[in-house]
C-alpha cells in the first residue's frame, strides 16, 4: 500500500476522478468487509455448540466498535500527518473525517479519499476480529468491546502508520530511510499483529476449563467452517488485489497470486494430514486455504506466479505442523490464530527475501539475484512489530482483566457462554413449554401428538 510506488505509470490528474479504479475499490472494500462475517462462520463452526453465538458476536462487535473508532480518530492515527517523529499520525487532523468528503487523490491518483478510508477501515475491523479466535469460549462480551477499541487505537493504528502511513518504515522515516521492507497487503500490519495479540491475550486469560482433557472440546459444525473459509477466500481477492488501490496490471497479478498460493497451501496442508494422520480432512482443507491466504498477503504484488505457488505450499506445510506446538507447550490458542496467522504472516513476510521479483522497490529476493538484501529488512520489520504488539497487548489485556474482569465465571463457562453473555442459544434442540394454538399439544397437532405417545408407550412395553 505504498501509494507512491503503486501510482507509478498512472497518468492521472490527482484531482480528477478515475471511475474505473473508484468502482473497483468500492467493490474491493465491500469484499473485505464481507470477510468479517465469513470469519464469524469460520470461527463459529470451530467452537462448541454452546459457544457459537458468542464467538460470532465478537466478530460483529468488532465491526461496530472499530468502524466508529476509525472514523473519529483511528484513521488520523494511522494515515494522518506525522507526529512524534513518525511514531503515529495526528488523530485530530481530520477528527471525524471532517474535510475529506470531497477530497480526491490524497492517497491514490484518481481515488476519492473516502474510498481509501473505508477500505482501510475494513482492514482494521478484521484484524481485531481475528484475535478473538485465540481466546474463544471464555471472554465476556463487554470487556471484549473495550479491548477492541483500545487495541485498534494503541496497537493497530501505530503499526499501520509505520508501514503504510509514511511513518517509521516510510521512505523518509527513521527506519525506512535506511532499509526498505515490503508488505503489500498486511502480513505484518494484519496477520502477525493479530496472531501475536491473540497469543498474549490467551496467556493473560489462561486456558479453557478442560483444555487437553475434555474430548468434547472440538468443532461442532464443519460445514460452517468450510462456508466461512469460502467467504474468506472470496473476500480476500478484494483484500489483496484491492491493496493496489487501482484497477491495473499489479492488481491482476495480486489477484492471480492469491488464487495460486491459496490453492497450493490447501494441497500442502492436506498432504501433511495424509502422511501424518492417514486422512485428508475438511477442516484441513479450510485451514490450509486460510494459511495460504495469510502467507501470500504481504507478497502478492511482489512475486511471480511460480513464487506464489512455492509460498503457498510451504505455508500449508509449516502452519499444519505449527498447530501441534500449542499442545506441546500447553497454550490454549483456541482456534489456532497463532499457528495460522502469526506463523503464516511471518513466513509470508520473510518469503519476500527469497521470492521477490526485482522492481523499483527491491533488488529482488535470494532466488531472483538479490541475495539477502531484502531478507534483513523483512526480518527487522517483523521483529519490531512483534515486540510492540506483544508488550502493548499484554498491558491492555491485563488492565481490563484486573479491573473489569475479562473472563467469564467458571460456572458460566461450563454452562455455556452464549446463555451467560447473550441469553440465547444457537440451536433449539427440544420444544419447551405449551402450545400457542388450540388443538395442539406441546407445539404439535393433537392427532400427531397422540400417535407419538402411542408409539412411545408401545416401545416401553416391548422393552419391559
Amino acid at each position: 500500500m505504498d501509494t507512491a510506488f503503486f501510482s507509478v505509470g498512472l497518468d492521472i490528474n490527482p484531482q480528477t476522478l478515475d471511475p474505473g479504479s473508484t468502482a473497483w475499490m468500492l467493490a474491493a472494500s465491500a469484499l473485505v468487509l464481507l470477510m468479517t462475517p465469513g470469519l464469524a462462520f469460520f470461527y463459529g463452526g470451530l467452537v462448541r455448540m454452546k459457544s457459537v453465538l458468542n464467538i460470532m458476536m465478537m466478530s460483529f462487535g468488532a465491526m461496530g466498535v472499530v468502524a466508529v473508532v476509525w472514523a473519529l480518530w483511528g484513521y488520523g492515527l494511522a494515515f494522518g500527518p506525522d507526529t512524534m517523529g513518525g511514531f503515529i499520525g495526528n488523530p485530530f487532523a481530520n477528527f471525524g473525517l471532517t474535510g475529506l468528503a470531497s477530497a480526491i487523490g490524497g492517497k491514490a491518483p484518481g481515488l476519492p479519499d473516502m474510498v481509501f478510508i473505508g477500505f482501510q477501515a475494513t482492514f482494521a475491523i478484521i484484524t481485531v476480529a481475528l484475535i478473538s479466535g485465540a481466546v474463544a469460549e471464555r471472554v465476556r462480551f463487554g470487556p471484549w468491546l473495550l479491548f477492541a477499541g483500545l487495541w485498534v487505537t494503541i496497537v493497530y493504528a501505530p503499526i499501520a502508520h509505520w508501514v503504510w502511513g509514511g511513518g517509521l518504515f516510510g521512505s523518509t522515516g527513521i527506519i525506512g530511510s535506511k532499509i526498505s521492507a515490503l508488505d503489500f497487503a498486511g502480513g505484518t500490519v494484519v496477520h502477525m499483529n493479530a496472531g501475536m495479540a491473540g497469543l498474549m491475550l490467551a496467556v493473560v486469560l489462561g486456558k479453557r476449563l478442560g483444555f487437553m482433557k475434555d474430548p468434547n472440546i472440538k468443532p461442532h459444525n464443519l460445514p460452517f467452517v468450510m462456508l466461512g473459509a469460502g467467504l474468506l477466500w472470496f473476500g480476500w481477492f478484494g483484500f489483496n488485489a484491492g491493496s493496489e488501490l487501482a484497477a491495473d496490471g499489479i492488481a491482476a497479478l495480486a489477484w492471480t497470486n492469491t488464487l495460486l498460493a491459496t490453492s497450493a497451501a490447501l494441497m500442502g496442508w492436506l498432504l501433511v494430514e495424509r502422511l501424518r494422520d492417514g486422512h485428508a480432512t475438511s477442516l484441513g482443507a479450510a485451514s490450509g486455504a486460510v494459511a495460504g491466504l495469510v502467507a501470500i498477503t504481504p507478497a502478492c504484488g511482489f512475486v511471480d506466479p511460480v513464487g506464489a505457488i512455492a509460498i503457498g505450499v510451504l505455508a500449508g506445510v509449516v502452519c499444519a505442523l505449527a498447530i501441534g506446538l500449542k499442545f506441546r507447550i500447553g497454550l490454549d490458542d483456541s482456534l489456532d490464530v497463532v499457528a495460522v496467522h502469526f506463523v503464516g504472516g511471518l513466513w509470508g513476510t520473510l518469503s519476500l527475501g527469497f521470492f521477490a521479483v526485482p522492481s523499483v522497490k527491491t533488488a529482488g529476493g535470494l532466488l531472483y539475484g538479490g541475495g539477502l538484501s531484502q531478507f534483513w529488512p523483512q526480518l527487522l520489520t517483523a521483529l519490531i512489530v512483534t515486540v510492540w504488539t506483544a508488550i502493548m497487548t499484554t498491558l491492555i489485556g491485563l488492565a481490563i482483566h484486573k479491573t473489569m474482569g475479562m473472563r467469564v465465571k467458571e460456572h458460566e463457562e461450563i454452562a455455556g457462554i452464549d446463555i451467560a453473555e447473550h441469553a440465547e442459544t444457537a440451536y433449539e434442540l427440544a420444544m419447551v413449554g405449551g402450545s400457542f394454538h388450540p388443538g395442539e399439544q406441546n407445539g404439535k397437532p393433537a392427532a400427531f401428538a397422540d400417535r407419538i405417545e402411542e408409539t412411545e408407550l408401545s416401545s416401553s412395553k416391548a422393552a419391559t
